[in-house]
Parts: structure tokens; sequence; C-alpha cells
């Protein structure tokens, strides 16, 4: 997992880093899109929680049979959203970027950049949901197969369309896009080979028909997490529309929030595998019927995060400048990523408890607590304090990283009491 987590890491340096060498305005448009990107594919990541949640006892019970039924289900569910999705992006790309309150002079790239990944979304759904139903199941290499190959294409695509090696022609900021949308399609069809010449080929052996049960079973844990990813990722883009306030400071902002987080992305990689193996191991332990262990697997994989990851936080602290400088080169932009990392860095360590104990968490289909939590401490919180600091006080993109801190250490230690107090425990999945 946290080989598959490098892998989508160097794909989000690289379109970074492609983008940089067109300007600061296109940096900020990848930023940007990303987070409205990551909204549209909310509801594969969530069927992908519900599928884990399911299928992770499933597998931990004995019961493959039950477990190929969800999986298939999970597909099904997922492809329809996606289509749904699809032509909602396809219709309402203008109102979008305007509702986001970005620059007028970048609104027509933003505007082309959704429109190809809406087209995306069919296989990006498959891929995001084929790669939970190996990963509940143990199968994570087949993931890094997959992964692997779809991040070389990604990687490749963003040099070869961007540039213009031959025989490809030169395609500019455009061509970030369509690596994005050619890898996901590349990495569907990978895993409908895998699915084929392994023992879920059953999945295709049955009608496609919709099981209303299980679909019921799978949207009633699905939900919460769609609900929560929609409330983080919309909130991710208020964040942006507070720093696009900020009159002529309002691009350097932009570009050092988009940096940022791709830098920080360094310290999520081994905190968001950890995150998906909690999930797995607290749903397998207590299809088990092993609470006890479920419960121990959290905390032992919590600590040893925080462990590794307040380490890592300390090193991007200290060299914040030699790691802002790989992605921009711009001084003033140089100047403001830095700041955001020394800021962010503060709060790693609190990041690391509340992704991991959450995953074990939603693994346990405690779905619905931790969308609450998360929930409060993103627009209870952050927001308001980021509205008050950024533009009410004037502390312009300092305000809004402070906010950050702040929203993150009340979270990490909500999420720490629920799952110590456990009501988890008690929440009965029947496949």
């Amino acid at each position: 997992m946290l080989l598959i987590m490098v892998f989508n890491f160097l794909v989000g340096m690289t379109d970074i880093y492609v983008a940089g060498f067109i300007g600061p305005e296109v940096q900020a448009v990848v930023g940007f899109v990303s987070q409205i990107f990551f909204v549209n594919i909310i509801i594969a990541n969530a069927v992908s929680i519900g599928t884990t949640a399911l299928l992770s006892r499933s597998i931990g019970a004995g019961d493959f049979a039950g477990a190929v039924k969800i999986a298939r289900q999970s597909l099904i569910f997922g492809i329809l959203a996606a289509l749904v999705l699809m032509m909602a992006g396809l219709a309402l790309y203008r109102e979008l970027v305007a509702i986001a309150g970005f620059p007028e002079n970048i609104r027509g790239l933003a505007e082309r950049f959704i429109r190809i990944f809406a087209l995306s979304l069919g296989p990006n759904y498959i891929l995001i949901i084929s790669n939970a139903v190996f990963r509940a199941s143990g199968e994570v290499k087949k993931v890094l197969v997959t992964m692997f190959l779809v991040s070389a294409v990604n990687i490749l695509g963003n040099f070869v369309l961007v540039f213009g090696i031959p025989p490809f022609p030169k395609m500019g900021d455009i061509g970030i896009a369509l690596s994005t949308a050619l890898a996901v399609t590349a990495g569907m069809i990978i895993n409908f080979i895998l699915f084929s010449f392994s023992r879920w080929r059953t999945i295709f052996r049955t009608p496609a028909a919709v099981s209303g049960n299980t679909i019921k079973k799978i949207i009633g844990l699905s939900w919460p997490a769609a609900l929560l990813q929609i409330a983080w990722n919309a909130g991710s883009i208020v964040l942006y529309n507070i720093l696009g306030r900020l009159g002529s400071a309002s691009i350097t902002a932009l570009a050092a929030l988009t940096n940022g987080l791709r830098i920080e992305a360094i310290i999520y990689l081994p905190a968001y595998a950890l995150n998906m193996a909690a999930a797995v191991l607290v749903g397998q332990n207590l299809g088990a019927k092993n609470v006890v262990r479920a419960e121990e697997v959290g905390w032992k994989i919590a600590s040893s995060g925080i462990a590794l990851i307040s380490v890592m936080a300390i090193i991007i602290f200290i060299r914040a400048e030699a790691f802002a400088s790989i992605v921009t080169g711009n001084p003033s932009v140089l100047k403001e990523t830095v700041r955001y990392l020394r800021f962010n860095m503060v709060s790693e360590p609190f990041m690391a408890l509340s992704s991991i104990l959450g995953g074990g968490l939603q693994g346990a289909g405690d779905t619905k607590g931790t969308m609450r939590i998360i929930i409060i401490a993103m627009w209870v919180i952050r927001l308001p304090l980021a509205y008050l600091l950024a533009l009410g006080l004037g502390y312009g993109a300092r305000g809004v990283w402070t906010a950050m801190v702040i929203s993150m250490v009340i979270q990490s230690i909500l999420i720490a009491y629920r799952f110590h107090r456990g009501p988890w425990r008690g929440i009965t999945l029947d496949p």
C-alpha cells in the first residue's frame, strides 16, 4: 500500500512539476481542478469504503461467495453513478468554475480540464472500486501492479503530451488532463484482465443483475463516507475561494496551497497506506469475531504511523525551502510555499492519528461517526476560522494555514476518543 501511495505521489508531483514549466497560473488550475475532480469521484471512494467494510468481513469469515456478490454489486452501482456524474460534469462545468470564484484569466483552462476529467469518470470509478475489491481480500500486489502501470502512463503522458515528444504533437497545458484520463482507462482494462484470470472471474459468470439488498447495505455504509468527502472537498474549494479573495496576493497563495499539498503528500503516503491497512485488518478481525484483536491492531498501527510521520515532518520542516524549490522557481510562490509547509508540519502527527484510527472506524462500519467528526472539524472550525483570520483580521494566507493546523488537532482528538469509546464494537454487518 505504501508503494501504491508513492506512485500516486509521483503522479501528483509530476503534474505540478510539468505545470511549473508553463507558469504559476497553470499550477493553481491543476490544484483547483484536482479538488473538483475529487468531488466527482466521491461516490467511487465512498463505495470502495463500504465495499472494504463488507467484503473484508466476508473474507475474514471465509465466505468467498458472499465476497463475489458484494464485489459485483459494488461495480454495478459505481458504473451507474459514474454515468450520472459524467453527464452532470459535462453540462455544468462553467458553473463549477464560476462558483469557486476562480480568477477570470484562468477560468477557460479550468473549464477545459473539468470536461476532460468528466469523460474519464467511468473508467476511474471502475478502477477505484476494483482496487478496493483486491485490497479488502488481501490481494494488494495486484493493485500494486495496476497502479504502477497507471502511474507510468500518467507520468510519461505528462511529458509526451505537454511538450510534444515525437510522434505525439505538443498539446501544452491540456496534456496534463489528457494523460490522467488515458492512465485511468488503462488501469480499468488491466483490472478487468486480472479479474478474468483469478478467483474473481466468477464475477462475470452470472448475469449482472442488481441485488437490492446488497446495494442497500453498500449504500448504508457508503453514504456517510460520501457526505464526509463532499464536505471535505467542498471545504477545500472554499479555502481556494478564500485565498482567491486576497487581491494581488491571490495567485501566489493559490499556487502555494497547490504546491504545499503536493509536497505534504510525501507524509500522506504512509498515513493513507496505514489508513487502508487499518480498515482491512479491523474488518477482517471483526469478521473472524476477534474484537479485542481488532482494537489492538488499530492502536498499534496508529502508534507506528505517528512515530514515522513525526520524523518525516521534522525533516520537511527543517528543509522546507529545498522541498519547495522542487516545484516552483517563482520567488514569491517559493516563500509562501515554505511558510505553508512550516505551519502544517506541526499538525502532521495529529493527521496521522486521525487518518489511521479513522480508517479503523470505517473498516468497522462506523462511517457515520467518522463523518460527523470530520464535518465538524472542517465546517465548524476550519472554514470560519480561516475566513476570520485571513479576511476579517487581515492575516492573509497565514490565517488560512493557522486554521488548518488548529482544526486538524481538534479532529484527531475527537477521532481518537471515538475509537477509544468503541461504539463500533456493537455494529453488525451481515454480508
